[in-house]
């Protein structure tokens, strides 16, 4: 008896596969890209994405919901994955392998998913009340879905607001509640046991896990489409959604700033799974096809959602110019719901939904999880703890800290907590994933090449550029912001280009043609350039896509900047919210984490505690002017590869031993 259960035991949760470096890979190429999906794909696919459009509905918005998906999500998503899988290490270890002074970006990005993932699960908690409830008979949120929502399940207190006199605050807002709720603890600690059993292995269990979390989600929502779609007057909501035609709404900056965010949160670049879970792989696998295959099947899936939750929208007879406001969490919990309420066969209907949000919250929560243990994991910490013990560690923690949003006020500071990590401190992380792998990476080759003074003058312009030109467009006016920021661009570039000295390695073709454009391709395009070289020697190998050449300019000149402009309209929210402590706190918290991405440029040594001793110098990369030379790690010792002509090559193994 005792080995049949052994034997269902380690069918359930094998062992992971090791990799010829002794890492955990992956048991199959399907079971990467299905937790990848699981982690992009989650709640704001269901929930989020139709109260996005419903905003702004008509099929215009699918053209900025595509440009921002090509412009912003892919590009994005083929960095994280691709340096996960070519350094092989999480965040911390890839990031190093970048630039040392890099490593707290790397654990920024760590850190922002291990916060969302401390208040997700509660999130899953109130999905796991509905569930429960869908049981009996008749729904007990029929006709009062508000009460029960509010009264039932999230059982908060309600605030005190705080007033102000101008700018002056004359009182904060007060919280009464102070008690834990129940069931809400409950089913918190049932689900961070859910996310336990997902990831305790490694991606042995992981790889077994992704086929039901993201498997049965895909089954149930062609399932709930095609019920919402035959609900009486359900048409009226699919033309809502994807048959009128309002132009006008195109030249307002906020469908484009809506598709943008969605794009970016949908996806989920920037809480650092992608990168963690691409570590995993073969370290020659097709990462250029799987990043497309993530973020196409993830719009997929939340285009094709949008017309369940849009079926129901035309049932309810729900119209935006009727001040009919939707949000991620009143598609969830009051919407929805009330329309299953009124559905032959409800509680069939309401089981099989909220059953669909849990393993769509199940698959993200894990995902978000499994970077911090990847991180300790990644570390000595290893040599003295197994996998199990240290995440068990990691899932003890995390509960204990989500009790914090099962209090009579967490649902308060679950709102302000997701607020300000979201709007800020995630757009800070990513814009610096993108700002230091096409700046900082291989730097020394500039340098030497150009001068250090034409380098910092254009660098400096870039970035400044980006931070007055927000601040100007929101003190001032978007047209003085734009004026301002091409303007120091431009300025910038000029000086840069008069200082530089000649380089004596001449850029390919076009930009290879006289001094000038040799100078300008150097302070502008190289870092990028060579990434995209390094990194192609590894992931493009045999018959494997290529990351093209234009990926590293689209991320340094439009990705980033993009990421500023959002994010700099926290600042004006967060104005409104300054009465409210909770949001004071959060908005704090988000600035720690920024914080932290700034130490690390200055003090890179500080994290040498979740990186290797043999690790700790991938990212001092010799001098080598377009010698393609990729540091990344394969058993004991760094690969050196290259596309170059074989003297190159030669003369990149000779720089790299001669490094320091």
């Amino acid at each position: 008896m005792a080995s049949k259960l052994k034997r269902i035991f380690q069918f359930l949760a094998p062992d992971a596969e090791k990799g010829s470096d002794g890492r955990d890979v992956w048991p199959s190429r399907t079971a990467f890209v299905l937790a990848a999906m699981g982690g992009a794909v989650g709640l704001g696919n269901l929930l989020r994405y139709p109260s996005v459009v419903f905003a702004n509905n008509g099929v215009q918005w699918f053209i900025p919901y595509l440009l921002a998906l090509v412009l912003l999500g892919i590009p994005l998503l083929l960095l994280e994955i691709s340096i996960g899988q070519a350094y092989r290490g999480g965040s911390v270890i890839a990031y190093n392998g970048i630039n040392r002074h890099t490593r707290g970006v790397g654990f920024g990005v760590i850190m922002t998913g291990y916060i969302v993932s401390t208040y997700y699960v509660p999130i899953l908690s109130w999905i796991m009340h509905y569930f429960r409830s869908s049981f009996q008979s008749p729904l007990p949120w029929t006709g009062r879905g508000n009460e029960f929502y509010m009264q039932d399940v999230i059982a908060n207190d309600d605030p005190i607001a705080g007033t102000t006199d101008g700018s002056t605050v004359t009182s904060y807002t007060k919280y009464p509640g102070t008690g834990l709720v129940g069931e809400t603890v409950g089913w918190c600690a049932f689900m961070w046991l859910a996310v336990y059993l997902c990831l305790f292995k490694g991606v042995g269990v992981t790889g077994r896990a992704v086929y039901f979390t993201m498997g049965l989600p895909i089954i149930m929502m062609f399932v709930l489409m095609g019920r919402a779609l035959s609900l009486p007057n359900a048409i009226d909501g699919v033309r809502l959604y994807f048959a009128e035609w309002h132009g006008d709404k195109l030249a307002n900056g906020q469908i484009w700033q809506a598709a943008c965010g969605q794009i970016f949160f949908s996806i989920g670049v920037g809480f650092g799974y992608f990168t963690a879970y691409a570590s995993y792989n073969s370290r020659f696998s097709n990462a250029v096809q799987d990043a497309i295959i993530i973020s196409l099947s993830n719009s997929l899936y939340e285009v094709l959602a949008g017309f369940a939750v849009f079926g129901i929208v035309g049932f309810l007879g729900l119209r935006p110019e009727d001040n009919v406001e939707l949000t991620t969490f009143s598609v969830g919990f009051l919407t929805y719901p009330l329309a299953l309420a009124e559905m032959p066969g409800a509680n069939v209907w309401a089981v099989l939904f909220f059953l669909t949000l849990a393993f769509l919250g199940l698959s993200s929560a894990f995902a978000l999880t499994e970077s911090m243990v990847t991180l300790l994991c990644d570390s000595d910490l290893s040599k003295r703890f197994p996998r199990i013990a240290i995440s068990t560690g990691i899932i003890v923690i995390s509960f204990l800290i989500s009790l914090i949003y099962c209090t009579k006020f967490g649902f308060y500071l679950l709102d302000a907590v997701d607020t300000w990590i979201n709007n800020l401190s995630l757009m800070f992380i990513a814009c610096c994933e993108g700002l230091v792998c096409t700046t900082l990476y291989r730097h020394r080759d500039i340098c030497k090449q150009v001068g250090w003074a034409a380098y910092l003058v254009y660098a400096g312009c870039y970035v400044m550029a980006m931070v007055l030109g927000v601040a100007v467009g929101h003190a001032v006016s978007p047209e003085a912001g734009a004026g301002v920021g091409f303007g120091l661009f431009v300025i910038g570039t000029i000086i840069s280009l008069f200082i530089a000295k000649p380089p004596d390695s001449i850029p390919p073709k076009f930009w290879g043609r006289n001094v000038w454009l040799s100078k300008f391709w150097w302070v502008a395009f190289y870092s990028g350039n060579q990434l995209t070289r390094d990194l192609n020697s590894v992931v493009a190998t045999g018959k494997n896509w290529r990351i093209p050449f234009f990926w590293a300019p689209i991320i340094r000149y439009v990705s980033c900047p993009i990421l500023c402009i959002i994010m700099s309209f926290a600042y004006p929210a967060f104005y409104k919210k300054r009465m409210d402590p909770l949001h004071i706190f959060a908005f704090a918290v988000a600035h720690v984490i920024m914080v932290i991405v700034v130490v690390g440029f200055i003090f890179p040594r500080g994290f040498d505690i979740f990186i290797p001793p043999k690790r700790r110098e991938d990212g001092r990369t010799a001098y080598a002017p377009q010698i393609t030379v990729m540091s990344a790690y394969e058993g004991n010792d760094a690969v050196e590869t290259g596309e170059a002509e074989e003297q190159d090559q030669g003369f990149g193994k000779e720089a790299k031993r001669e490094s320091s």
